[in-house]
C-alpha cells in the first residue's frame, strides 16, 4: 500500500514532506504530533497519505462511544485508541496514562480543536507530553506549497511563554486548504 499512497500523494496530489522524515517507527516510538492549521476536512486524508508515505503509524484518540461495533473496528484499524471524556476525568492524565501503559503510540492531533479560525490553540496536547515525558513533533498542513513539513522532536520546557512561541514560529507562514481560516 505504501506505493499507492506515494503516487496518490506525490505523482497524483503534488505533495511532498520536507524536515525530520527521521522519526520513523525505530527512532520515536512515543510521541504527540500537531498537525495544523487544521481549516478542513482534506486534512484527515493528507494526514492518512502521509503516515503511509513516510511508513510511520499514528494514532489518535476519539470518544468511546466512537468504537463500538461496527465501525469501532475501522477507527481502530485506523490507530484509534478509546477514552472516556466523562466530566470528572481528568483528559490529560487520562492520555498520559494511554502512552504509559503502550510500548508504542504517536498521536496526532489538531492543537486548534476545531477546523475553524481561532485565536489561540488548546493546551492540553502540551500537557499530556509533558506528564507522559514526550516529544511533540510539529507537522503542517501547507496547501499552499502543498507541503507537509515535519519538525525535529521538541520536548516541553517549564517556560510555556516560550515554548508555544517556539511552535508558533515554525507554523509561521503556512496556509491551510481554507486560507482565511490559518
Amino acid at each position: 500500500m505504501q506505493w499507492l499512497a506515494k503516487i496518490i500523494y506525490s505523482k497524483l496530489l503534488g505533495w511532498q514532506v520536507v524536515g525530520n522524515t527521521s522519526f520513523s517507527k525505530d527512532t520515536i516510538k512515543k510521541s504527540i504530533i500537531i498537525a495544523a492549521p487544521h481549516t478542513s476536512w482534506h486534512d484527515f486524508y493528507i494526514g492518512v497519505l502521509v503516515r503511509a508515505v513516510v511508513g510511520v503509524k499514528t494514532n489518535f484518540v476519539g470518544k468511546k462511544e466512537l468504537f463500538i461495533f461496527p465501525i469501532g473496528w475501522f477507527f481502530r484499524a485506523l490507530g484509534g485508541a478509546p477514552i472516556n471524556r466523562q466530566n470528572n476525568e481528568n483528559k490529560v492524565e487520562a492520555i498520559a496514562k494511554l502512552f504509559k501503559e503502550k510500548d508504542e503510540f504517536r498521536m496526532t492531533l489538531a492543537p486548534e480543536g476545531t477546523r475553524k479560525k481561532v485565536k489561540k490553540w488548546r493546551t492540553g496536547f502540551y500537557y499530556i507530553a509533558k506528564e507522559a515525558g514526550i516529544p511533540i513533533i510539529m507537522f503542517t498542513l501547507d496547501f499552499k506549497n502543498k507541503q507537509n513539513k515535519v519538525s525535529e522532536p521538541f520536548y516541553p520546557t517549564d517556560n510555556t511563554e516560550a515554548d508555544f512561541a517556539f511552535m508558533d514560529a515554525f507554523y509561521k507562514g503556512v496556509v491551510g486548504k481554507i486560507p482565511e481560516y490559518s
